[in-house]
């Protein structure tokens, strides 16, 4: 008898095994890797699926935003190309960063967001970009359609964390950040790391 319910009967590998999103390159899944109150830096690991501590962080700097992946793409050659100076991806999955009025506290969690735009990342020469987008019916920032309309206040705000979240004390960072690119050039790039990912793991 087959049954009428969707679901799996073990927990899906969030980066393989979930869909990029609903409606992509619009409208994608984001999983939470690490919130705003996170004094720690966690990440996905590649083999297990888990959540794994990174580092603790070694600065005052906490991420702005809800930080984490998008399913089922991969910043390779094809994402490279499309970032001035870029001579590789970082072959990780994309990076998303989600804007909610609301405090999510924790990660581990899938969610809905609207691509708005994103941020050129150049880590060690390796193409790193960050998308930007927006929770799915967010009363504050929900009908928002561009970065453009975002505080430029906030928007300075992620540029400097990317720019230094990953500096130690007394060294020079090794990340270049660039200036805002829309959401039409986020969703080229979301949809790039889906051919990226496609090539890499199909």
């Amino acid at each position: 008898m087959e049954s009428k319910h969707n679901f799996t009967v073990s927990r899906p590998h969030p980066w393989h095994g979930l869909q990029v999103g609903p409606n992509p390159p619009e409208v994608v899944y984001a999983f939470v890797e690490i919130t705003p109150f996170d004094l720690v830096k966690y990440e996905l690991d590649k083999e297990t699926g888990y959540l794994m501590v990174d580092r603790p962080q070694d600065t005052s700097s906490l991420p702005p935003a809800l930080y984490g992946i998008i399913p089922q793409t991969y910043c390779d050659a094809g994402v490279a190309a499309l970032m001035q100076g870029a001579d590789d991806g970082d072959h990780d999955p994309l990076d998303i960063c989600v804007l909610s009025e609301r405090s999510v506290s924790r990660g581990d969690v899938l969610l809905r967001a609207h691509v708005v735009g994103g941020i050129p990342t150049l880590d060690h020469g390796h193409a790193d970009d960050k998308i930007i987008a927006v929770l799915e019916d967010d009363a504050l920032w929900g009908e928002i359609k561009d970065i453009s309309e975002l505080p430029l206040g906030l928007i300075t705000r992620l540029q400097h964390y990317f720019a230094t979240y990953k500096t130690q004390p007394n060294e020079l960072s090794e990340v270049v950040v660039g200036n805002p690119y829309n959401a039409a050039h986020a969703k080229k790039v979301i949809t790039t790391a889906m051919h990226d990912y496609k090539k890499a793991f199909s």
